[in-house]
């Protein structure tokens, strides 16, 4: 827990931080470099993989 909010929580924030820049930055709102793009979309990746994974653990086992 950080602040008082679980991890999970953290993570399912990022998440959305991550996926509102991947869909501003792939239709051209925000101008990046598609190396900048790239890298985004591999970090939203294991972190929602991670958020994923923990979510289940939690809740089934």
């Amino acid at each position: 827990m950080i602040f008082n909010i679980d991890i999970i929580l953290w993570l399912g924030i990022i998440n959305l931080l991550l996926i509102t820049f991947q869909l501003l930055s792939g239709l051209r709102f925000i101008k990046v470099k598609f190396k900048i793009h790239k890298s985004f979309g591999i970090l939203l990746f294991f972190t929602a993989s991670i958020h994923g994974i923990y979510a289940i653990i939690i809740n089934y086992i």
